[in-house]
């Protein structure tokens, strides 16, 4: 591809963002040194968002220079930023579009406290990184050690697993087989829509990592085979949990919509993600929801197939999700009920 269609393929479509979270501990370093000496012909971009008045992790994948960017041998960008990432994001831009550098995606890489609704809200509101990239997907690792004592202490670690579109367990000889199911279940009963992956020593497939799709809205919402349609809240009762509402009648976008504006309000701040594939009465299309917080985008997925039976599909995850309310409120927006 020549550089006037590589920028204006970035232009329509943005560079991919991956995030890569998880709670201290996780292995995100030696995930990132796996994506860094694959050979997966990618150029990335990987960015160490770090607080501290030190970045350990960065000395454990690069030697650092006075920018703090460096590159490694297959290509790929490392650099620390301390506080202002939109600043980072955009400097990268700019010097890429100045062929100062070379890169065909971004990682960024959370501290294991940081909760993402910043970064991810970073990236969905400020015009001019929205104009440049795209957010592919929210990637999280889990200890599978010391995972479900931090799944039950800390709430970051809880806010982390909730916002995932791909799970990672990480470690898994230091647990027993059966702490591992078990972990596996808890992971999908809090975060049904992320696909969950074991891997030793960070070896998770590039592609598994990178190309996920999380925000596109043509994207296809599935759920854990066997996963009921109302979820109860598992034994533990997690901060964060998920509700999942399956419906094959048609809804009435008035109703909807006017229930999601209730929901956002009332409830924004504890609803961490929410996802949905719907399907209105007299519309041949299918809508796909997507949201984070009170921010969302309904905007229009593929057609109906002929033969096919539309269904609604809405998977919410946050903390102390008001049940009843959803339940009650999304069988009301049904199109046959009728409302007084």
């Amino acid at each position: 591809m020549d550089a006037a269609a590589q920028t204006a393929l970035d232009r329509r479509h943005g560079l991919p963002v991956t995030i890569l979270t998880g709670f201290l501990g996780s292995g995100k370093t030696t995930l990132l040194n796996h994506l860094l000496t694959d050979d997966h012909g990618l150029r990335l971009a990987v960015i160490e968002n770090e607080f501290g008045a030190e970045n350990v992790d960065a000395r454990l994948l690069v030697t650092r220079t006075e920018d703090e960017i460096v590159e490694t041998e297959n290509g790929c960008l490392c650099c620390t930023v301390r506080g202002d990432l939109k600043r980072a994001l955009v400097d990268l831009q700019k010097r890429r579009a100045n062929k100062e550098l070379t890169f065909d995606r971004v990682v960024i890489e959370t501290t294991g406290l940081a909760q993402p609704a910043p970064v991810v809200q970073t990236l969905l509101t400020d015009p001019y990184l929205a104009a440049h990239y795209r957010l592919d997907g929210v990637v999280t690792l889990v200890d599978a050690q010391h995972g479900p004592a931090q799944l039950d202490r800390h709430p970051e670690a809880q806010e982390q697993v909730g916002f995932a579109d791909r799970l990672v367990v990480t470690k898994p000889d230091l647990a027993t087989p059966e702490g591992l199911a078990a972990l596996e279940e808890r992971l999908k009963d809090m975060n049904p829509r992320a696909p969950v992956r074991i891997a030793r020593h960070g070896d998770a497939p590039s592609n598994w990592v990178l190309d996920v799709g999380g925000f596109e809205t043509d994207a296809v919402l599935s759920l854990h085979p066997g996963f009921p349609r109302y979820r109860r809240p598992v034994e533990h009762t997690p901060h964060v949990e998920s509700f999942v509402h399956r419906s094959g009648e048609r809804l009435d976008r008035e109703r909807f919509e006017l229930l999601l504006q209730t929901l956002l309000e009332w409830y924004g701040p504890d609803l961490l993600r929410y996802k949905g594939v719907l399907a209105f009465e007299g519309d041949p299309r299918r809508w796909i929801l997507q949201g984070v917080h009170r921010q969302h985008t309904l905007a229009l997925g593929e057609p109906w197939l002929p033969g096919e039976t539309p269904e609604n599909v809405l998977v919410f995850i946050g903390a102390r999700l008001p049940r009843p309310v959803l339940q009650q409120g999304l069988d009301k927006c049904a199109a046959g009920v009728a409302v007084a």
